[in-house]
């Protein structure tokens, strides 16, 4: 493994001599030698070195002709010797190597914003202006730069600008750079970037009232963020100055430079990664589930492989099925498997239910509304400490134009016999379907269960607790499909993933009478932060090749404290204490999971809750009930073998002093790219100075792998360490998964 920082961009001065055109230095040095301006009144002296003087001509022809040569007075076409928008042309040569360096491709080149469509290979270098006043749905800005460049202007060029050097870089076949001749120029290429780029992005000419038009009144900040509301961003900054919370002390022998790999076992490529925040974590492949042991180090094989029934998940149909998302349920003790369907579409008419503790599956259900079969193209758990309760029974679904909430009990709340059911049906017990074309891509939710839904339009829509109907809050889309999104614990920031870069956004916002709230619990107003961007600089874009970022999240936090101790000790007491009772025995079968919700005449005790660091609290007591368990543990001695169920309430969960995600991960390629998530807070931070446009953070960390990465995530912050800002970062690829702490000296964060 190693690590590559985000190379700040070499300065391109013009004194890098030994950068410059071989052939274009030895021409002018020549030049300068052979020919000077001789003076009018020779001394004396000067006569002694009359061979040395360069020679008048004697013509004015002859004057004329060397000129030329010099290139001082006349160019091909006879008009002033400095081209209309003229700049110094830069390559980019050698990589990431040690011998990487900027190289002169052109000491003057000229350069032109012109319409074009994007198959015509000649185009007039007319005047910039050219075709500005509409948009041809056939034609699109393209920037031409003397003979070697000629792109489309949109967010695959990655243009970076830096102001103080007069230079923009960006990526076209290579990575380029201009610099201008002055301050004005420089400016004047931006302005009509940004304008072409507004342009090319939606159709619409570049001016204030289709501005207007794209953002809506109450997000001109994103417009123009040069005058947009950053207070909320300065007050997240003040609150990053808070003592970190206490983390596991590092054990003596505890190296946090290893990394630990694991195979991926019986051969089958990795297809997700399940992460647990209890014991386990997991590995899905297309022939079963790879079980690894949590550890403040990291993730390190059981030795347990569970293979799916013949080798394979097989579908309704009998058809073989490749599970591409894994959803941790039950205590982690139950995982959903959704499979898309044919024809390459993220799409499933169904999952499976799989009982990791007995290694089966026990159900497959499928999608069912008013009778009729619908199809979802993506899962996840009611929140995000969701897996983590035994009891959940509940998760939400996500289609095109669907929102719900799924229920295995049926109508009644009970629990559905599967066993004499071929295909039981999930209950629609909450959701919309909306009419119109929303195109809905991806969702995640905040710790009270609050959803963020991303869209293909690039908007990012907040769901309330409560409706699922209308979104309280709707931020306008930048012209990138949202591929990817997530949230904080606390709902405060939503994290979205495009294919060219990531957006951070603020959802904080002061109502009318001057509380703080976020925009889950109502409409934001006018005064809404601009959104930053995370990027990777130009260099690094070309290194990824065609590759695009992927899955962006936040480090895990959550807010139940002592919650997983108290639902691991529960599993513990069943499983060792063998508590059991004379019942009439249960009509499910050994086949089945855990019922979700303990039916109200089953035995209830009381238990000590626990705190974050293991030891109970003598204060309160959390309730749980006993329930039947048969298929975990069997019979003892002819009765049956229960479980404690802890009863969450609003009691149970304890405010942690506000603690804060820390990092953020995504993936692009063989890479995995990881922010400070309070360095892209910062509103003074070296990386917005002098920018053009939304402020964009290339400051990151590179963790490159030898293979496509599957998935990048963090562990939960229970397994950090005090010598470390983070916990362990887990890196899977198709073939094995790694993972290690981000302090290591290759990182250095």
């Amino acid at each position: 493994m190693g690590a590559n920082h985000s190379r700040e961009d070499l300065d391109l001065s013009d004194s890098e001599s030994d950068s410059e055109s071989q052939e274009t230095t030895h021409h002018e040095s020549e030049s300068e030698d052979t020919y000077g301006t001789p003076s009018s009144h020779p001394s004396s002296s000067d006569h002694k070195h009359n061979n040395h003087l360069p020679k008048t001509p004697s013509s004015l022809d002859g004057v004329e002709s060397r000129l030329k040569a010099l290139k001082l007075k006349y160019n091909n076409n006879g008009s002033n010797p400095n081209p209309k928008n003229a700049a110094k042309l830069y390559l980019h040569v050698g990589g990431h190597t040690a011998k990487s360096k900027w190289v002169v491709s052109e000491k003057l080149v000229s350069y032109a914003f012109v319409k074009a469509a994007l198959n015509d290979e000649e185009e007039d270098d007319d005047d910039d202006d050219e075709n500005e006043e509409g948009s041809d749905s056939d034609t699109w800005w393209v920037l031409k730069i003397g003979s070697k460049v000629r792109a489309k202007i949109d967010e695959n060029l990655q243009l970076k600008a830096f102001k103080e050097q007069r230079r923009v870089d960006f990526v076209a076949n290579g990575v380029w750079a201009i610099k201008f001749f002055s301050p004005e120029e420089w400016d004047s290429f931006t302005r009509k970037y940004q304008d072409c780029l507004f342009e090319n992005t939606y159709r619409y000419e570049a001016n204030d009232e289709n501005r207007l038009k794209v953002y809506g009144k109450d997000f001109m900040g994103w417009a123009n963020p040069e005058v947009a509301d950053d207070s909320m961003w300065e007050d997240a900054e003040e609150s990053l100055t808070r003592t970190p919370p206490t983390k596991t002390p590092l054990k003596q022998g505890h190296d946090l430079t290893e990394e630990f790999e694991e195979a991926a076992a019986q051969g089958g490529a990795i297809q997700s990664l399940a992460l647990g925040a209890l014991d386990n974590s997991f590995l899905v492949s297309d022939s079963g589930i790879q079980v690894l042991r949590n550890y403040n180090h990291g993730i390190q094989g059981k030795g347990i492989y569970v293979n799916f029934d013949d080798g394979r998940l097989s579908g309704r149909k009998g058809a073989s099925a490749t599970p591409r998302k894994a959803l941790l349920m039950k205590a982690e003790t139950n995982m959903l498997l959704m499979s898309p369907m044919n024809g390459g579409q993220p799409h499933s008419r169904g999952l499976h239910q799989f009982d990791i503790e007995t290694g089966r599956v026990v159900s497959e259900w499928k999608f069912e509304k008013d009778g009729t079969d619908i199809s979802m193209r993506d899962i996840t758990n009611d929140n995000k400490g969701a897996q983590m309760d035994p009891t959940g029974s509940t998760f939400l679904g996500l289609d095109d134009n669907r929102l719900c909430r799924w229920d295995m009990r049926d109508r009644k709340g009970i629990v559905q016999n599967i066993v004499n059911e071929s295909t039981p049906v999930l209950n629609w017990t909450q959701g919309h379907q909306f009419s119109r074309g929303t195109n809905f891509q991806c969702f995640a939710t905040t710790g009270d269960g609050s959803i963020v839904v991303g869209s293909l339009d690039g908007k990012i829509r907040l769901y309330s607790i409560s409706s699922m109907r209308q979104a309280k809050t709707a931020f306008p889309g930048l012209g990138s499909p949202i591929t990817h999104v997530d949230v904080t614990y606390d709902g405060k920031w939503i994290l979205g993933t495009t294919d060219t870069y990531l957006i951070l956004i603020c959802s904080l916002f002061t109502d009318k009478d001057g509380r703080t709230k976020t925009g889950f619990s109502g409409r934001m107003g006018h005064k809404i932060s601009a959104p930053r961007l995370l990027k990777l600089n130009p260099l690094d874009s070309h290194l990824a090749g065609a590759s695009k970022f992927r899955n962006a999240q936040f480090s895990w936090v959550t807010d139940f404290a002592g919650f997983d101790s108290l639902s691991r000790s529960g599993r513990d007491i069943g499983a060792t204490t063998a508590i059991s009772a004379r019942r009439p025995r249960c009509h499910r079968s050994s086949r089945d999971i855990a019922a979700p919700h303990p039916p109200h005449n089953y035995p209830r005790v009381s238990l000590e809750r626990w705190n974050g660091d293991g030891r109970s609290r003598s204060d309160a007591a959390a309730t749980a009930a006993i329930a039947p368990r048969q298929n975990a543990f069997g019979h003892v001695n002819g009765a049956i073998s229960y479980m404690l169920y802890p009863v969450l309430d609003k009691s149970c969960l304890v405010t942690e002093n506000g603690k804060q995600e820390r990092h953020l991960v995504a993936t692009v390629g063989k890479f995995s790219v990881i922010w400070n998530f309070q360095q892209v807070k910062n509103g003074s931070h070296e990386c917005y100075q002098n920018q053009v446009g939304l402020k964009s953070c290339y400051c990151y960390k590179i963790v490159p792998k030898d293979d496509s990465i599957v998935d990048s995530r963090f562990m939960h912050e229970k397994y950090a360490v005090s010598d470390s800002p983070e916990a362990p970062l887990v890196v899977a690829t198709p073939m094995k998964v790694s993972s290690f702490s981000i302090s290591n000296r290759r990182l250095n964060m």
